[in-house]
C-alpha cells in the first residue's frame, strides 16, 4: 500500500463488532497505514464488541444514541462535532447502521463500505445477511462491496473503488457474506488512502 502523503486524522463511525476497525488495526500495526492516526471511534450503541475493540486499542470512544437526539441537526452535531474538535480530516463508516446527516464541512469526507456491488442491493434496509441473501435470491452471478462517499441518501454518493468475486451455486447468505468480508478487508484500506492521497 502506498503511503499517504501527509499525515491523516481519521474517524470510525461503527454499530457492531467492529471487525473492519479491527482489520484497520492491524494493518497499522503492520506499518501498512503510515500516516494514518486514528483519533476517534463513535458507536450507535454502547452493547456492542465494537466499543471495546477501540478502548483496547487505547482510542478515544464515545457512545452516541439516535434516540436522544430526535432533531436530526442536533443528532448530526453530537456525531461530527468531536470530530471537528480533534481535527478529523476524514470519517469512515464501518458497519455503521444509523442515518447521520453529512455537515456541508464534511462533504466528501465521509466514507462508507457497503457489501454489494452498488447501486445493486443498497437503501434502507439492506445491511449485513439481508444484503447477500438478496444478491443469492437474484441469482446474481457476482457480488463484491463498494466504498463510497456518503451523502444524505443511504448508500448513494460518488463510488471510490468496488472489489468483485464470484457468487458460487452452492453458496448460502454466510459463505457469501465471508468471501465479501475478505474483499471489505482490502477494499476499505485502500480508499482511505486514495481519499487522504486526493486530499493532500
Amino acid at each position: 500500500m502506498n503511503v499517504p502523503p501527509k499525515s491523516s486524522n481519521i474517524a470510525v463511525f461503527l454499530s457492531g463488532g467492529g471487525r473492519s476497525l479491527q482489520n484497520l488495526l492491524h494493518l497499522k500495526n503492520q506499518g501498512k497505514l503510515a500516516g494514518i492516526d486514528f483519533k476517534l471511534v463513535i458507536s450507535s450503541s454502547n452493547r456492542v464488541r465494537g466499543t471495546e475493540v477501540a478502548r483496547q486499542a487505547g482510542l478515544e470512544t464515545q457512545v452516541v444514541l439516535k434516540s436522544a437526539y430526535p432533531d436530526p441537526l442536533e443528532y448530526m452535531e453530537a456525531m461530527f462535532g468531536p470530530c471537528r474538535q480533534l481535527g478529523v480530516d476524514l470519517v469512515v463508516m464501518a458497519g455503521f447502521l444509523k442515518h447521520v446527516q453529512i455537515p456541508d464541512d464534511f462533504s466528501e469526507k465521509v466514507i462508507n463500505i457497503h457489501p454489494s456491488l452498488l447501486p445493486s442491493f443498497g437503501g434502507a434496509g439492506m445491511y449485513g445477511q439481508r444484503v447477500h441473501q438478496a444478491a443469492l435470491e437474484r441469482k446474481v452471478q457476482f457480488s463484491g462491496c463498494t466504498v463510497h462517499y456518503v451523502d444524505n441518501q443511504y448508500d448513494n454518493g460518488p463510488i471510490i473503488l468496488q472489489k468483485c468475486c464470484p457468487v458460487n451455486r452452492d453458496d448460502t447468505a454466510d459463505s457469501l457474506a465471508a468471501r465479501v468480508f475478505e474483499l471489505e478487508c482490502k477494499a476499505l484500506p485502500e480508499a482511505i488512502i486514495k481519499c487522504c492521497q486526493r486530499d493532500g
